[in-house]
């Protein structure tokens, strides 16, 4: 059983693991494989699928993605493996339709579980975030409960100060963390540690929720909602950094090529693949100047820039970017710069004219 960061009483699980029929149960600590392996690359590339989910996998049904995932990563770590899987089973699905029949089933045989028919959505959770789908929340159009979020603070009554940190990143990875805790100042650098804080001053402050609907990789419409707290801050950083020492064009690329396929391949369970590890090549390459630091702000379910800072920022020059001065710039430059670039605009208004 794989420790990645999700808050669940192992001994607990080991010993149901081993009721149920389980001849040995180990329980790895892999935190740090999750962040440094996934997360922290997650967070270099900007990936998002569909604009707004930040990627993250977990259980599922004989609807859902993670069947997809799961076997295919099972596959490519070890060809011959035999998967059983009940839900594409007909016995198994014909007898348990959904998770009521489940929930049945478990009361019955005095099996535990965490949901329940009052609150019988599905709920994944790791370091980076926690997922709640099914029941209610199949009507999209119904309001999630309150009650149901299980790590973030309702953002109404997060703190009424505001909660100011700083992120520090080196070749476009997270390396340093500065925040005040109990009024006193903290720093870290550990990755596991870092990724621990950064989650904790997210949650207080309300930040990471989201509600979507998303396409699902087999073909079926799926709605969700997540929590994903320190994530969304070390992405929004790493992106406001970006702006300041990263060169347009390559930018450009980055987002148009790496990130849309880095997303679309961790969303459809392709990491172990010939094209994540090519693209990650890729992605290496666009970070390498990617290191500087960027202030901000957490205040009641949002974070925001203060501002950054970087020894590489050598895109960005102050002089000539002034209002108030000219620098090294010619403004004259500009007129010929204007005049190429309307020159196939002329011919555009010269035809539509006619």
């Amino acid at each position: 059983m794989a420790d990645v960061g999700q808050e669940e009483d192992f001994e607990a699980a080991k010993e149901k693991a081993l009721k149920i029929g389980a001849l040995k149960c180990e329980i790895a600590d892999l935190r740090r494989e999750f962040i440094e392996e996934l997360c922290y690359p997650a967070v270099a590339c900007n990936a998002s699928y569909e604009n707004v989910y930040l990627l993250v996998s977990h259980g599922c049904t004989g609807k859902g993605n993670d069947q997809v995932r799961f076997e295919l990563a099972f596959y490519a770590l070890q060809p011959t493996i035999k998967v059983i899987a009940p839900w594409r089973d007909p016995v198994f699905y014909k007898r348990f339709a959904g998770r009521n029949d489940l929930l049945d089933y478990a009361a019955e045989k005095g099996i535990p579980v965490t949901s329940t028919k009052s609150k019988p959505w599905s709920m994944d959770e790791n370091l980076a975030h926690c997922s709640y789908e099914a029941g209610i929340l199949e009507d999209p159009n119904t309001t999630p409960p309150e009650d149901m979020w299980k790590l973030t603070q309702n953002p109404r009554n997060a703190p009424n100060e505001p909660e100011d940190f700083t992120l520090f990143f080196e070749k476009g990875l997270p390396a340093k963390l500065e925040y005040t805790e109990n009024c006193s100042p903290k720093t870290v650098t550990d990755s596991v540690e870092l990724f621990l804080a950064i989650n904790a001053v997210a949650r207080r402050n309300g930040i990471g929720r989201i509600d979507i609907v998303e396409n699902r990789f087999i073909g079926l419409k799926s709605r969700g909602c997540y929590e994903t707290p320190g994530l969304t801050c070390l992405r929004a950083a790493h992106m406001d950094l970006e702006g300041l020492v990263m060169d347009r064009e390559v930018r450009a690329l980055r987002d148009q090529f790496v990130t849309f396929n880095y997303s679309k391949i961790l969303y459809n369970g392709l990491y172990f693949s010939p094209e994540r590890k090519y693209l990650e090549t890729c992605l290496h390459a666009s970070q390498e100047s990617i290191s500087g630091q960027v202030r901000c702000r957490a205040y009641k379910g949002t974070m925001s820039v203060l501002g950054r800072s970087s020894d590489n920022a050598k895109l960005y020059d102050m002089s000539e970017s002034s209002m108030d001065e000219i620098g090294d710039f010619e403004p004259s430059d500009t007129t010929g710069f204007i005049n190429v670039t309307a020159i196939r605009l002329k011919k555009y208004g010269e035809s539509e004219g006619k």
